[in-house]
């Protein structure tokens, strides 16, 4: 079962060595993914929105590993005003708590305090999922007094 550190940060200036610093821990290249809104859009068609097809495709992503309608919407909202995304994600648990220290140290956005209180974090919840024979735990969590959020998909 995969778990993913999520962290939001006000500017890419130190994307780099965000992403240097969480690789440094054991993760696979492809297990660290930065993401900033692209500079620019370029339409694919006459009725093509590309801002916005790329806002919705990202929140469907972000839905499905669990992210609230208040989350999803902030980090959203983060990109759009020049911020970054950094993803860790990898089946090892305390890798990938390590990772949201890193995130944290190098100063993720509290997005609580850019909406308002999100809404109560339910705890981790199970879903039955017929994938050989194991029951997937999925859901998301967050460590009090931090900017990284937890999502286990």
């Amino acid at each position: 079962m995969r778990k993913t550190a999520i962290g939001l940060f006000k500017s890419a200036d130190h994307l780099e060595e965000v992403v240097r610093d969480i690789e440094a821990l054991g993760f696979a290249r492809n297990g660290v993914r930065a993401v900033e809104e692209p500079g620019v859009f370029d339409p694919s068609g006459v009725t093509s929105f590309p801002r916005l097809e790329y806002e919705v495709e990202l929140g469907h992503m972000l839905r499905k590993m669990g992210a609230a309608k208040e989350e999803t919407e902030a980090y959203i909202d983060g990109l759009r005003r020049g911020g970054a995304l950094v993803f860790a994600t990898d089946e090892d648990e305390k890798k990938v708590d390590a990772a949201a220290e890193v995130l944290n140290r190098h100063g993720a956005v509290d997005i609580e305090e850019t909406v308002g209180a999100a809404p109560p974090v339910p705890p981790l919840r199970h879903q039955a999922v017929r994938q050989a024979q194991d029951a997937v735990l999925a859901g998301r969590s967050r460590q009090s007094g931090s900017g990284a959020r937890f999502f286990v998909w």
